[in-house]
């Protein structure tokens, strides 16, 4: 919902300000539009279905994996795809990853969304809204942005959106900012009032390789990107996640392991490896590599912990983002496509 077109509507209609708090209430504990919202006037409620579209986005398709996991194909307004993704735990934990962009300007060789054209930044409403199509389904309590598009390019709506989840179920700590190293963005996050948490795509322990994994590399190199994980840590006194994909082949050797741990301070740096989900360039390391891998950091005083994969039957794992649906395919479909690329 665009809050600030619901005030400017509201305030052309003469209704109290508490009318707008009203609406933002239903909306972010997953009221259905505003027909549920029964302590505002029926006319009003119809002045507004009218005006203000209660989403920003429209939904396209969505798929649901073997595992649970649900993801969401969106269009903007204007026509531009974004994909959300809601994955489900045993626990209880309801965790949701969201785009920040539609598309990615940046072509790190691992991600399937780096292949899109790239469209632009989202907006805050827009990010907000990926968050409450789930929230309508059943409540949510963490989040990443972790979807399409680089967090950095586009922090000012990161954190304005951020600012508004606490009243969606999603408190600020348990809400991960995920960036492939935008020192700016970096920096702006550490500033921000909001104890949000801090993860850095690395994905290999050297610059000539993490160059040729991630261009990215040659704008902000690894030693000054950790310097500014590291003056995060130092305001907010929370680790940072290190993400590292396993590339057989690439970047999973045990020497590539002990040149990782001697690259991350323990007290700052906790690792979680990524198993790679296909996306066609590269195969995934074994598990028996990762185990290895994973050993070698902790043998180093690294601690270091393996993700569960999540949606990869319907592309909707790290990584697989691409909003394939809109040309009419289906998302199981893709992702049996780019399983059988990885593996001829």
């Amino acid at each position: 919902m665009d809050l600030a077109l619901l005030d400017a509507t509201l305030a052309e209609l003469g209704q109290p300000s508490f009318r707008a708090r009203q609406v933002w209430r239903w909306t972010a504990t997953g009221a259905p539009g505003y027909g549920a919202m029964t302590d505002l006037p029926a006319a009003l409620r119809r002045e507004l279905a009218e005006r203000v579209p209660f989403s920003t986005l429209e939904l396209v398709n969505e798929a649901l994996s073997r595992d649970g996991t649900v993801k969401a194909l969106f269009r903007t307004a204007d026509g531009r795809p974004v994909e959300a993704v809601l994955m489900r735990y045993r626990s209880g934990r309801r965790s949701v990853c969201v785009s920040s962009q539609s598309g990615c300007p940046l072509t790190c060789t691992f991600c399937a969304t780096g292949t899109m054209k790239f469209g632009r930044n989202l907006s805050a409403w827009e990010i907000l809204d990926q968050v409450l199509h789930f929230r309508r389904i059943e409540p949510v309590d963490h989040l990443v942005f972790m979807g399409m598009g680089e967090p950095g390019f586009n922090m000012e709506n990161v954190l304005a959106a951020a600012r508004r989840l606490p009243d969606a179920g999603i408190t600020h700590r348990r809400t991960t900012v995920s960036t492939v190293g935008w020192l700016p963005g970096i920096e702006q996050l550490a500033a921000s009032d909001m104890p949000l948490r801090l993860a850095f795509s690395l994905h290999a322990p050297d610059d000539a390789l993490r160059s040729q994994i991630m261009p990215v590399n040659d704008r902000y190199p690894l030693e000054a990107v950790l310097a500014a994980c590291r003056a995060y840590y130092e305001r907010r006194r929370r680790r940072v996640f290190v993400e590292y994909v396993m590339l057989a082949g690439v970047n999973d050797a045990y020497a590539q392991a002990v040149q990782l741990a001697r690259l991350l301070d323990p007290r700052v740096f906790k690792v979680n490896l990524i198993p790679y989900n296909p996306t066609g360039a590269y195969e995934g390391s074994s598990r028996g590599a990762i185990d290895a891998f994973r050993a070698a950091l902790e043998e180093h005083g690294v601690r270091a912990t393996v993700r569960l994969t999540r949606g990869r039957d319907i592309a909707a794992a790290c990584g697989q983002l691409a909003a394939r649906q809109l040309d009419g395919r289906s998302p199981t479909a893709d992702a049996h496509a780019a399983s059988s690329r990885a593996t001829s």
